[in-house]
């Protein structure tokens, strides 16, 4: 892991080709608002997704408040198929701290069962 990347710095990053953002929170949490261009990969699901990330050049994960976050990104630098290379960073303020809009999902599903924040 490269250690925390803040929220301004992230913003300043979003148009970049390269970054791939991971908000591990769960469907219904993410599907109410999450950074754009995120992509939602629930940390319980993690171990057994993390090869959708091998290739990536640049990775920040995503939670509600910047702790499990960085488990995350061990867990992806970690992987023997994310490249010694690949940036991995987590949100230090969690999303909870995203200064910008947040894009919310259209889909219904995602608002079904209890609402929590806990990434597991």
């Amino acid at each position: 892991m490269d250690g925390e990347l803040s929220a301004d710095d992230l913003a300043a990053v979003l148009d970049d080709d390269a970054l791939r953002i991971v908000d591990i929170r769960t469907p219904p949490a993410f599907a109410r608002g999450h950074i754009p261009g995120s992509e939602n990969i629930p940390f319980q699901e993690l171990p057994q997704r993390v090869d959708q990330l091998a290739g990536a050049d640049r990775v920040v994960t995503v939670c509600p408040h910047g702790k499990s976050s960085k488990q995350a990104a061990r867990l992806i630098a970690s992987y023997e198929g994310v490249s010694a290379d690949t940036q991995v960073e987590s949100l230090g303020c969690g999303i909870d701290g995203w200064p910008g809009d947040l894009e919310q999902s259209s889909d219904t599903a995602a608002d079904e069962g209890p609402e929590t924040d806990a990434p597991f």
